[in-house]
């Protein structure tokens, strides 16, 4: 029997992985074994809710206002003590986040192999996505296995000298979870009745789906995002639907420069089935997240992306995502082509994926099953020592 342990801490890592531990918990003579970090408590348990999922250990690291260092700190002891308890065969990280990094840095001190989900995304700027770019590129010379969701994160890999045949093309996990949400919100309505009001609110009007959280536009940058969405507020025929990320960087922003508009409805985090229901509610998504310009695509929605740079120019090249950054006048202008232009807001409206077709996370465990198998006795541990 061998013992799989999957780390995860944040709300979008719970999303990417809950179909991947389901497909897991399906393979005979493999024992899965959860742990979160709680890097974010409250986002992350709606997701294990909808998912039905209960983490085996719960190291609950949260803490308001930590530093990066601080964090990081704590994830890594904390991430080791688990490690030595559970002795895990193989070690399942996601992502960009801390908790993948320190988990796949705790792994290897302990001579664990590692499997990277979503692999080989790459902006090219250590700063932008800050930190995130530099979490990856520290997990991956790490990774026995590299999961990558497309050719290009596989490229990437290649590039950066990763042996070909620790590389595999899955398809981005959050396509599966974004079709499994969808079905269940459709046979059951009422797991998303939370926006019926804001949905007869704003009846007849375009809605513009606001999502931003990133610590590189905090600040300056967060301040005229404020401004613009205040800006396009103003407009009879939009309304803009704005769940609002808890990190105090963000409210006090909003709180300060776009306060109250009848336009806008700011509300708290939506968990993932109302948050599924919302990308289907909006006209366009204006967001700095990553996950967004994965799952927005697979529903016809045009996304323009309030950064410098992306780790997924997928979605930039196929025509459906537009990078912007954060200025306020681009970022009123961007918008305002979508809705006075027809043409243009059909060219970037078509639904066109390519980060997955719903099956990566049956691949992803086709794929591990295969190291287990008797003609690969050492299992990943055989790809630990190669780069």
């Amino acid at each position: 029997m061998q013992k799989i342990l999957v780390i995860f801490g944040t709300r979008p890592e719970a999303i990417k992985l809950f179909p991947v531990i389901r497909a897991l918990a399906a393979l005979p003579d493999v024992t899965v074994r959860t742990c979160v970090t709680a890097q974010h408590r409250g986002l992350l348990d709606q997701v294990l809710a909808i998912a039905d999922l209960a983490p085996d250990i719960d190291l609950d690291l949260m803490e308001p206002g930590q530093t990066l260092d601080r964090l990081t700190a704590r994830l890594l002891t904390g991430l080791g003590d688990v490690m030595d308890a559970e002795s895990p065969d193989l070690v399942i990280v996601q992502g960009d986040t801390a908790t993948a990094m320190t988990g796949a840095l705790a792994a290897y001190y302990r001579k664990v192999p590692v499997a990277h989900v979503e692999a080989g995304l790459r902006s090219g700027d250590i700063y932008h996505p800050w930190p995130e770019e530099v979490n990856r590129r520290i997990v991956a010379p790490i990774a026995a296995l590299h999961l990558a969701p497309t050719e290009t994160s596989a490229e990437a890999l290649r590039r950066e000298t990763i042996a070909p045949d620790t590389i595999h093309v899955t398809g981005n996990t959050v396509i599966d979870a974004l079709h499994w949400t969808s079905a269940r919100v459709a046979a059951d309505p009422a797991l998303a009745a939370g926006l019926d009001d804001i949905a007869a609110r704003f009846a007849g009007k375009r809605i513009i789906l606001v999502t931003t959280h990133r610590r590189e536009n905090f600040g300056d940058g967060m301040a005229a995002i404020a401004r613009a969405i205040g800006r396009i507020a103003e407009r009879d025929d939009v309304a803009v639907l704005f769940p609002v990320h808890p990190n105090p960087n963000v409210v006090s922003v909003m709180d300060a420069i776009l306060g109250e508009r009848a336009n806008v409805a700011r509300i708290a985090p939506l968990d993932y089935p109302h948050f599924v229901r919302a990308l289907g509610m909006a006209n366009i998504v204006l967001t700095d997240s990553g996950g967004v310009q994965e799952e927005a695509p697979a529903l016809g929605k045009p996304v323009l992306v309030m950064r410098e740079t992306t780790e997924r120019p997928e979605g930039v090249a196929a025509g459906t995502a537009k990078l912007i950054g954060t200025d306020e006048d681009r970022i009123v202008a961007e918008i305002v082509a979508l809705l006075d232009d027809e043409p243009a807001y059909a060219a970037m409206a078509r639904a066109h994926n390519p980060f997955g077709d719903g099956h990566a996370a049956q691949r992803i465990a086709t794929i591990i099953a295969d190291l287990f198998t008797p003609a690969n006795a050492q299992g990943p541990a055989a790809h630990a020592h190669r780069d």
